[in-house]
């Protein structure tokens, strides 16, 4: 029996809510009435079951997890059944090497065709963030279904007729898939400390993934994130780990709707990710090294998975990330690699009997390998191989790594007897053709408004609210103003149809409703003006005035914070608006969208109440529900911070566990609605920037350029066509005729550009921050260098130069032409002290633009990661300033 989209289990309140910030050590975990976890036992390894309930059968967010002194084993939902493991034994039996290699290889959907599917016998296929049927943005349903079709098709005329699974990134419902409802990020559901309401989305996900004929959500992200300048911040449901281990159940219960046996007719395979240690990492740096203890690895950034893995999650994704720690005798390097965390801990000590998945070309960052060919990766317990474009390559690889005895054939065995494992118990051998199973193309799937709209009303923190403002009476007449009100692109965020999110419109979201619309709905269009930067408007003439400002999308990399967390820093125009409408006599009601806690000190002085609503999604209208008096039947405000406030630009890592824990709200703060909290006056000062600049000594990186322009700095390109300079876009393109840029992959996925000059003229690509310069004596005065990776595809033929700018003409410059012609192929890393440019007259006080290539003759180089690093100059394989003349 299907049952009626938007069906929900009955459940009611959000129950385990935080109540004891005393308990949060940082070395928590372990939970179970059916299959506790033991400690008692001498030299027993725990065991994590299923977890205790709430009143309303879901999870519940414990008060204290114990702490476990070696990883559990976790006794999964979904059982071993001796049928389905013979019937698998039987078809790894008779598969040739070809067609097991075959089934471990993932390429993405933009890189294959069904005909490939059906000649290479390949397993499963994925789509990225922003690829769609026909690369076409509002691809409907019935495209999404029939490019399924196609490569299902292929995949059972095959010997083995083994069908294929199509992986998709859900993970805020169906967010590659235009017109689908998206639910609030995770750090929303987070603060919203509902188990069952991560339940319910689940489900509906599931549902809507039904809808376009996937098999396989590439979520949830299980992160326990400890410091917030990472990009992926919102993708983690919580700092505090208890929260992320009751969730990590409920996520993959939603998806799954699993038995003892089967997943269920409308559910999905889930993916625990990203094993392991994501949010660990050193300064929030994406894709960075995390160098915690292995007791807090199994304690802290473990605990979701024994939840997820407690509900029979059938995948799990590895981390990009790194587990180093020299003192500590820890040195896993890249987890893609790493035998311990893959094969002995999940594996074997965890009893997982899943398939592991790596991260988009991730074995390629293992040391050693390529995109393309990695036995470490595979040797360590890897299952599927996403190898979105080399995946040819690989195929040739692998079987000549098997062939050479470098991989093992009981290695490629056991890979896919896991996969042929998964796709049993999925229901994908019984299944038809995705457009003729149960809830494909169905509108009803897509469309889960009412849930979405109760998760943005459960998620929203209210952080101040002076004179009792909020809410507002149903009859207010109100100015709406800031960036965000009308825009479904920066409340929605990053994952949204594109990778990053941006480059969206209202129109991509035609069923999505603003937060602007929501109170239109609410108040009366009558009773709404809008005007996005407050000018030519007079907030006397309303009863209040609500700013909608904040964070503007991003995802991976681009996302990560370098300097400050101070948002009017990074986006001064928020603040020129408040400027505008407060201190006039009517109450100013900001709501914050955003990815992450910000320093926002300057904007809660200028507001009467405060509303952190995250990145809600599609549907803003929940948003209006909290603010005006009467449209929750009374409800109002319930989220509690999952992730603690900073009180300074430079407050981080910002936790409980922390040393001095001091932060501007705690962890599990959140006002009830109509409750009074004034926020006393807040300092305003801040540093330019966290750990370097000035006369001082530099103590941190200076990021410019990481898989994007870096604030405040912009890439742009100059010449004769415009020496003004333009701006390098979004999508990582300029052109003008003497050159042209566009993204490449350096050290992963699109994090460079790739520069040609065409020889018809000079011409430039440089980073530059507006104003009149920033002070970097600091990194002269600890021998820093100027550090950037580049990948040279055709040499100078002209004489070329890396400059620093303090001011044109105040700008200083090496020659670099016999170093790109000298350097070997592939990528290198290129370190020139800064201490050469002060020798050529630079001004260090007013640096505005630290990195700029020039030549006028034909080049093309890559380029990736610029920064300035303290200490740098005097590496050894750092340039002499005499070499660069």
């Amino acid at each position: 029996m299907i049952k009626p989209t938007g069906w929900r289990r009955a459940r009611r309140g959000a129950l385990g809510v935080l109540t004891t910030l005393s308990l949060l050590t940082g070395a928590t975990a372990g939970y179970s009435s059916a299959a506790p976890d033991t400690e008692k036992g001498g030299n027993r390894q725990p065991v994590v079951g299923r977890p205790d309930l709430d009143r309303n059968g879901c999870a519940r967010i414990e008060n204290r997890l114990p702490t476990l002194k070696d990883w559990p084993k976790v006794d999964s939902r979904i059982d071993k059944n001796a049928f389905d493991e013979r019937r698998v034994a039987k078809i790894v039996a008779g598969m040739t090497l070809a067609e097991k290699v075959g089934q471990m290889t993932q390429p993405e959907i933009t890189a294959i065709t069904p005909e490939d599917v059906k000649n290479y016998f390949i397993g499963t296929v994925l789509n990225g963030g922003g690829a769609w049927p026909n690369k076409d943005k509002h691809a409907t349903p019935e495209a999404w279904l029939a490019l399924a079709d196609s490569y299902w098709q292929a995949s059972v005329e095959t010997r083995t007729k083994i069908p294929v699974l199509w992986g998709i990134d859900a993970v805020h419902g169906n967010n590659n898939v235009y017109g689908a409802t998206l639910f609030p990020h995770n750090i929303g559901l987070g603060a919203a400390q509902d188990p069952c309401l991560v339940r319910d989305i689940g489900e509906a996900t599931a549902e809507q993934i039904r809808a376009t004929g996937q098999d396989w959500a590439f979520a949830p992200t299980l992160a326990v994130v400890k410091d917030d300048r990472w990009g992926r911040t919102y993708e983690g449901f919580s700092e505090d780990p208890r929260i992320t281990r009751a969730y990590g159940y409920e996520a993959v219960k939603g998806l799954q709707e699993s038995t003892s046996r089967r997943l269920g007719e409308n559910g999905v395979i889930a993916t625990a990710k990203h094993f392991i240690g994501d949010g660990g990492t050193l300064k929030g740096s994406d894709q960075g090294v995390n160098p915690v203890s292995e007791a807090e690895m199994i304690n802290v950034h473990g605990q979701g998975y024994y939840g997820a893995l407690a509900a029979g999650a059938q995948s799990v994704m590895v981390s990009f990330n790194s587990w180093t720690n020299a003192e500590l005798g820890i040195d896993e390097g890249k987890l893609h690699g790493s035998k311990k965390a893959i094969d002995e801990i999940l594996k074997k000590k965890m009893g997982f009997d899943g398939l592991v998945v790596s991260d988009w070309n991730g074995i390629g960052q293992v040391p050693g390998c390529t995109n393309s060919s990695c036995p470490q990766a595979i040797n360590a317990g890897m299952d599927v191989v996403m190898v979105p474009n080399d995946w040819k390559a690989f195929i040739a690889n692998t079987i000549a790594q098997v062939e050479s005895g470098q991989i093992p054939m009981a290695r490629i065995d056991d890979a896919v007897t896991r996969i042929l494992r998964v796709k049993v118990r999925s229901g994908l051998f019984s299944a038809p053709k995705p457009s003729e199973r149960e809830l494909a193309g169905s509108a009803r799937a897509l469309d889960s408004k009412k849930l979405a709209r109760e998760a943005v009303r459960e998620s929203q923190v209210l952080l101040k609210n002076d004179n009792r403002v909020l809410p507002l009476s149903s009859r207010s007449k109100v100015l709406v103003v800031g960036k965000s009100a009308d825009s479904l692109q920066n409340q929605t965020g990053g994952w949204s149809l594109t990778w990053q999110g941006t480059g969206n419109t209202n129109a991509d979201f035609p069923n999505g409703t603003t937060i602007l619309g929501g109170l239109r709905e609410a108040l009366g269009a009558a009773n709404v003006t809008f005007s996005e930067t407050a000018d030519g408007v007079d907030p006397a003439a309303f009863d209040a005035v609500v700013a909608v400002i904040g964070e503007t999308p991003y995802a991976e990399g681009t996302g990560d914070l370098r300097r400050t967390m101070e948002a009017a820093k990074i986006y001064p125009g928020d603040l020129a608006v408040l400027d505008k409408v407060a201190g006039k006599g009517k109450p100013v009601v900001t709501v914050y969208v955003s990815g992450r806690p910000m320093h926002v000190n300057k904007e809660l002085n200028r507001s009467d109440a405060f509303v952190a609503a995250w990145l809600p999604g599609t549907e803003g209208g929940g948003v209006a529900d909290l603010l005006v008096k009467g449209r929750n039947t009374g409800k109002g405000y319930t989220g509690k911070l999952s992730y603690s406030w900073p009180k300074d630009a430079c407050q981080t890592p910002l936790n409980p566990e922390t040393p001095g824990y001091d932060p501007l709200f705690k962890l599990g703060y959140g006002l009830a609605n109509g409750q009074r909290a004034t926020v006393p006056a807040l300092a305003e000062e801040s540093p330019a920037s966290c750990g370097g600049g000035g006369g001082g000594n530099a103590t941190e990186d200076l990021e410019i350029y990481n898989r994007g322009d870096v604030d405040p700095y912009k890439a742009a390109i100059g010449s004769p066509e415009n020496w003004g300079g333009t701006e390098i876009g979004v999508d990582g393109t300029a052109s003008h005729a003497e050159l042209n840029v566009v993204p490449t992959d350096v050290n992963v996925q699109a994090d460079g550009l790739k520069v040609t000059w065409t020889g018809t003229g000079p011409g430039q690509v440089y980073m530059q921050s507006p104003g009149a310069g920033n002070d970097l004596r600091g990194y002269l005065n600890t021998d820093a260098a100027l550090v950037f990776d580049v990948i040279v595809n055709q040499a100078p033929a002209n004489r070329t130069v890396v400059s620093t700018h303090c001011l044109y003409p105040c700008f200083a410059e090496v020659a670099v032409t016999n170093l790109l012609t000298n350097l070997p192929p592939g990528k290198n890393t290129v370190k020139i002290p800064v201490s050469c440019f002060a020798a050529g007259g630079l001004d260090f006080e007013h640096v505005n633009t630290p990195f700029l290539v020039y030549t006028d003759g034909p080049l093309s180089a890559s380029f990736a990661n610029v920064k300035w690093v303290p200490k740098a100059g005097l590496d050894p394989d750092a340039k002499a300033c005499a070499d660069l003349s």
